[in-house]
């Protein structure tokens, strides 16, 4: 999935568009070594070392990767687990449009 987040990264980067990650992994170097050799340039949240973590568990995250489109207003829009990335492109083009358009 990290190749698809940072074409979304790099096509969006003038839009109303934020990406943040949240990572279970427990061997926190490790993490910072996946950051770099896969050129993470989006913020990344530690969960604790767990998928039962504080941030999981808050958002009710049961599997993996979990993702979450949040409006401007901050009201969760779409959710899905895993990953269809064309679904995912198609409703993001439309909360893009929204925000975009003051509506």
């Amino acid at each position: 999935m990290y190749p698809h987040e940072r074409s979304l990264v790099e096509k969006l980067a003038n839009k109303p568009f934020a990406l943040l990650g949240v990572n279970s992994d427990s061997d926190r170097a490790k993490i910072l070594e996946v950051v770099a050799e896969k050129q993470l340039t989006w913020r990344s949240f530690w969960n604790g070392g767990s998928t039962s973590g504080p941030i999981s568990t808050a958002w009710n995250v049961s599997g993996w990767p979990t993702v979450y489109l949040i409006d401007t207003k901050g009201v969760i829009r779409w959710k899905s687990v895993g990953v269809d990335e064309a679904k995912l492109d198609a409703e993001l083009d439309k909360l893009i449009q929204e925000a975009e358009s003051g509506s």
